[in-house]
């Protein structure tokens, strides 16, 4: 009786821990993002440093999961204490300092608890139910949003 009951609560976790996933999960089969070019590259050629491929496919099965992956934090709204709402990018200076990445490679995240000013600089999980939703920002494209349960210093 007891091992059952301790099977039930285990496989209940287990419905409700996140899929760990990477920034390649998020491309389908076949399609491949643009190469990133220098900043310097996109300081002589300025015309290029907008996002391309608005486009680019999702991964439908990954709509309603829920996930964990890693990323920068690019800040879009937030209150004097944290930011609230905030596209996740795959590296450092994505959608600042060159081209927004393609929107397949952008994830829109809306935290109400928020995310610590001091924790935006470094690399973060982002833990929540993900979405094929695509939005825009004065920034960029998304092919995803997520509605974030937890954000932690990448460690």
């Amino acid at each position: 009786m007891m091992s059952t009951a301790l099977l039930f609560l285990a496989s209940q976790n287990m419905a409700f821990a996140s899929e760990k996933i990477g920034w390649k999960d998020l491309v389908p089969e076949g399609f491949t993002p643009p190469p990133v070019k220098p900043q310097s590259y996109y300081d002589q050629n300025p015309e290029e440093a907008e996002q391309k491929f608005l486009d680019a496919p999702v991964v439908q099965a990954l709509d309603g999961k829920k996930v964990k992956i890693p990323g920068y934090v690019v800040q879009l709204e937030g209150n004097a204490d944290a930011v609230t709402e905030f596209l996740l990018v795959p590296y450092f200076g994505a959608c600042i300092h060159v081209p927004p990445p393609p929107p397949n490679q952008i994830i829109h995240v809306k935290f109400e608890e928020g995310v610590p000013y001091e924790n935006t600089y470094d690399a973060v999980w982002v833990e929540g139910t993900i979405s094929t939703q695509r939005t825009d920002s004065d920034l960029a494209v998304t092919g995803y949003s997520m509605k974030a349960d937890s954000v932690t210093v990448y460690q």
